[in-house]
């Protein structure tokens, strides 16, 4: 099988005192550094570069293996191998004899990019409950910086599944002039009332745990009760659910730790608790809140300071954007009809697009298992950009 080896996390820093990082809310940073990885070679004219954004509790780690990352305790074994093995290499879906693929850990992240677990060099503590509010808008500014100190004006590609599509969407409306592909992938662009209830089940949970400590935890232990409670949330639209009855059958794990009165029994509730438990040691609670957060309040129309979202994806026509929108028909995460409403804004504001549904059983997960299933199209639409 074509890999890409052995990887290492590089850092830039993005913000200093003459020149900070000012989230959307108002608040500001005066050192941010990002997390990041290169895959492939950039070309002569910094032309053939695509801008990889990762999902929810993704990290910069897209492809190939890497043991560990410097200063980063959450570096688990689960993150070493690259979360998108199967769409990056050579002959692959971004193909690294033809492309340098950049994939970027959030500002806000925990694994390696300033965040809350960072610490504040003010304070000498970590920033927790002190660190901004983020949103998207304020992932795509922090990304673009990294493109300025790269040298790269402009992309031949953005490409994000699931929440980092909602980022991949930002940024071609954005900044339109430096990109010439958007492929969003099971995503969407306005949250829904569904995933905004779902969200606020997960925040709640992280709250209510007493050893969250409105997020001043770091001396005295993490929330790992809430945060394994809202990844179980989180866990069930993400995986279809019949994949996690198969998995459950081979995955049994009997925590003793959990319940007082109540004894899990079933195949299905110990694969669930696992999945919660071992999240806890390779994720930041402050992190996870920040993130439901950004997903939750996420508008583009307003972040973009648009008026309507055919204003908004108007410049997306205006400098000549196409599109290659991916839809999965199990999907209970992003539901297929988050990407029609996608479509139809495309449709209206005259920008051009392709719309594919791909077929699949294994839901929200289809991205990251099948690349079959979407590296045919992925690759003709990206040599028709290059051309």
């Amino acid at each position: 099988m074509n890999t890409v080896g052995q990887t290492e996390t590089r850092f830039e820093t993005i913000a200093t005192p003459d020149n900070p990082f000012v989230f959307l809310s108002g608040e500001s940073l005066d050192h941010v550094e990002i997390a990041y990885e290169a895959y492939g070679e950039l070309n002569g004219d910094a032309s053939n570069a695509i801008l990889l954004f990762h999902a929810f509790s993704g990290s910069q780690h897209a492809a190939g293996y890497n043991p560990s990352v410097e200063g980063c305790p959450f570096w688990t074994q689960e993150c070493e191998e690259g979360w998108w093995n199967l769409f990056i290499g050579p002959g692959k879906a971004l193909d690294t004899d033809k492309y340098f693929i950049i994939c970027a850990n959030y500002v806000g992240g925990c694994y390696g990019s300033t965040g809350p677990a960072t610490v504040n060099p003010l304070t000498e503590k970590p920033y927790g409950s002190s660190f901004p509010h983020i949103t998207v808008r304020d992932l795509v500014e922090s990304q673009t910086r990294l493109l300025d100190r790269l040298g790269i004006d402009q992309l031949l590609a953005v490409v994000g599944p699931s929440t980092g599509g909602l980022s991949c969407v930002s940024f071609a409306t954005n900044y339109p002039e430096r990109v010439r592909l958007v492929i969003p992938i099971a995503t969407g662009t306005r949250t829904t009332v569904l995933n905004r209830i779902i969200l606020l089940e997960q925040i709640l949970a992280i709250e209510n745990d007493p050893q969250f400590c409105a997020g001043e935890y770091y001396k005295t232990g993490a929330p790992e009760t809430g945060l394994s409670l809202a990844r179980m949330i989180s866990h069930k639209t993400f995986v279809h659910l019949n994949a996690i009855e198969r998995r459950a059958n081979k995955d049994v794990v009997q925590p003793g730790d959990r319940f007082s009165w109540y004894q899990a029994h079933d195949h299905v509730e110990s694969y669930m608790l696992h999945q919660g438990k071992k999240f806890t040691d390779r994720f930041d609670a402050n992190t996870y809140l920040r993130i439901c957060e950004l997903w939750s309040r996420h508008n583009p129309v307003i972040e973009g300071g648009a008026v309507d979202p055919t204003d908004l994806f108007s410049r997306s026509r205006e400098a000549g954007h196409q599109y290659l929108v991916f839809s999965i028909d199990e999907d209970y995460c992003f539901y297929p009809e988050e990407q029609a409403a996608l479509v139809a804004q495309l449709k209206e504001a005259d920008v051009p697009h392709l719309f594919l549904t791909v077929h699949s059983e294994k839901g929200h997960d289809s991205f990251l298992l099948e690349p079959d299933l979407y590296t045919p199209h992925i690759q003709v639409m990206l040599e028709n950009a290059s051309r």
